[in-house]
């Protein structure tokens, strides 16, 4: 083998080391909002190798195609995750720069949970609502990284505080009925102006020419022109000096276009007749009618804070006239067509704005409630009274309510009839427990603690002087029985005894009635005649006298069955004369009959 030589350099030159790459880029993503940009960036925070893996679950729960599609509600959750990884390092300062996710311990989240209770007041439901967040971020962020999480950690996620509680949320309420009429009224007298301000408009365009041609001080003239390419801008204006005197932009361009102080109205009424949600009612597209057949027509709508199917159906009357959900949406698909055909979109609410024409509420440039007070206002509804006497104010969200609230009405509190969209808890909590409908509920336990006591007690039996039955009982009284009941006999003291021997109450066959004090008002052997008359309103008057001496519940629990009978049950039978001649003989000795000695002795 041959010999080789080697040479090697004096001066070795190694090549410059690259400049170092970060550990961890720039912590940023952008979502839409409303068809709307909006940039997040958590860079600057502490705690980068922690904030990554929550900036990545936020980034999947919001936006127009997450679970959290309102902007506001989107960065009070991004606030939460902020705070809490500033919590963090705060508590690890020697580790924030390393601290991740498998760091965590039950104790950091326990002590972030005492952190905020000492921040916010005592009664605030911000500590609750932003554990909630950073709990719920969490368990999706070890979900992605199970291997991330102890048996501790897992546990603790498990749950949401350990001493903050839930705030306790009271459902919103319906309008009184008078408001929810006054504002569907308002809204469908203003829609049907809207309606002829259009077609007379689309009839005075026919009529037009260019004016160009024609002069651009006609009214007519300038239809035609924005007929046929869009709404007026300032610019058009500007070059057109004639054009101020028909109005301005807005009042020439309202003649063929739907405005934003149109919507109130539209959505209003919409709402009022469907019961449909505010941001439904807004994001409804051109093929949202489907279906029709037989004078109804479903309506397609996306509820977004549905989660999971999202994409529902309502059916609805369908027909010729603005009292039908159907016919108003048609109507709008007709006032709406030659907007949409200028930005070619398939959103239903199009509008003219001052820059032109815009699908007012998939990019986020209106909302009802900015004009409807002022819609209110107009038609004097913001004079009316609130519940509570307050003034009434707009709130869209309120008049899907007085519409639930109507269907509840109607179904007669009938869950099974009412329900339709929800589950029946839902619509049990949020639906049907509210203040407006405390009357209906407070009265239909009243009827059914009366139908309760009916079945229990038969009706009292009361008969005239000469026999004849006066009560509506189906109870038979045999002809010795009436004899005995108009003789004295069998009298105890408030009644006449059927058989005294054979009553309901004893402890064994045979025995004597124990309760014949007032017990006869509940007897079924009891008959009652105007000789008893006497003692029976000396006792209603002895149970009047008694309201003062306990409380409501006591009193009601000694006497109110007693008083019950008698008002409701004995005195309507008999006439007012027999009523008066009782009275004054109860009076004759004393203020009022004397009352037994074994009565007073049981009452006290």
């Amino acid at each position: 083998m041959s010999q080789r030589r080697v040479r090697f350099p004096a001066e070795v030159k190694v090549p410059s080391p690259p400049d170092p790459v970060p550990s961890i880029g720039p912590i940023a993503f952008t979502l839409q909002f409303d068809g709307i940009d909006d940039h997040y960036d958590f860079s600057h925070l502490p705690c980068p190798y922690l904030m990554r893996p929550l900036a990545l679950v936020l980034s999947q729960l919001g936006g127009d195609g997450g679970r959290i599609w309102r902007r506001n509600d989107f960065r009070a959750q991004a606030r939460a995750i902020r705070l809490f990884v500033e919590f963090v390092a705060a508590a690890e300062p020697a580790q924030a720069d390393e601290f991740a996710l498998d760091d965590l311990e039950p104790e950091v989240l326990d002590a972030f949970e005492d952190h905020l209770a000492r921040v916010f007041p005592e009664d605030s439901s911000q500590p609750f609502a932003m554990l909630s967040t950073v709990v719920r971020v969490l368990r999706l962020a070890y979900e992605a990284a199970s291997e991330a999480v102890s048996p501790e950690m897992h546990a603790r996620i498990g749950y949401t505080a350990t001493a903050s509680s839930r705030p306790v949320s009271k459902p919103l309420d319906a309008y009184p009925v008078p408001v929810f009429e006054r504002i569907e009224a308002a809204a469908l007298a203003d829609v049907r102006e809207i309606r002829d301000r259009i077609l007379r408009g689309e009839r005075l365009a026919e009529s037009g020419q260019d004016p160009h041609v024609g002069g651009w001080g006609r009214l007519e003239n300038v239809l035609w022109y924005v007929a046929r390419h869009g709404p007026l801008t300032n610019e058009i204006v500007r070059r057109h000096r004639p054009l101020r005197a028909l109005g301005g932009i807005r009042a020439v361009n309202s003649h063929l276009f739907l405005t934003k102080a149109d919507m109130v109205p539209f959505l209003s009424l919409l709402m009022c007749q469907t019961g449909l949600e505010p941001e439904c009612a807004k994001t409804l597209r051109t093929d949202c009618l489907v279906n029709p057949t037989r004078g109804f027509v479903s309506i397609r709508y996306v509820k977004r804070r549905a989660h999971q199917g999202t994409h529902k159906t309502m059916r609805v009357s369908n027909g010729g006239a603005l009292h039908y959900p159907g016919g108003l949406l048609r109507l709008a698909l007709r006032l709406t067509q030659r907007a949409r055909e200028f930005i070619e979109t398939d959103a239903l609410w199009v509008v003219a704005v001052d820059a032109g024409v815009r699908d007012v509420y998939l990019t986020g440039t209106t909302h009802v409630a900015r004009d409807g007070d002022a819609w209110l206002a107009r038609h004097r509804i913001d004079q009316m009274k609130d519940r509570g006497g307050t003034p009434v104010a707009m709130d869209t969200r309120r008049l899907r309510k007085s519409h639930k609230s109507r269907n509840y009405l109607r179904a007669g509190g009938i869950l099974e009839d009412f329900v339709t969209g929800h589950t029946k808890a839902v619509a049990a909590k949020h639906y049907a427990d509210i203040d407006a409908h405390r009357e209906v509920h407070e009265q239909a336990v009243e009827n059914g603690l009366r139908e309760a006591l009916d079945v229990a007690l038969v009706p009292p039996v009361v008969v005239d002087d000469h026999g004849i039955r006066l009560d509506d009982g189906d109870q038979e009284l045999g002809v010795d029985e009436v004899r005995a009941a108009l003789g004295t006999d069998n009298d105890v003291w408030l009644a006449s005894c059927r058989d005294y021997y054979a009553s309901p109450w004893a402890r064994k066959a045979g025995a004597g009635c124990p309760v014949a004090i007032w017990g006869c008002l509940e007897c079924p052997n009891a008959v009652f005649t105007t000789r008893h008359l006497p003692s029976l309103l000396s006792f209603l008057d002895f149970l009047e006298e008694q309201r003062d001496q306990y409380p409501v519940a006591e009193w009601k629990a000694r006497y109110g069955l007693a008083w019950e009978r008698i008002v409701h049950g004995v005195r309507p039978k008999f006439s007012g004369s027999q009523i008066a001649t009782a009275k004054a003989i109860a009076e004759a000795d004393g203020p009022r009959l004397s009352l037994p000695t074994q009565f007073m002795e049981l009452s006290t």
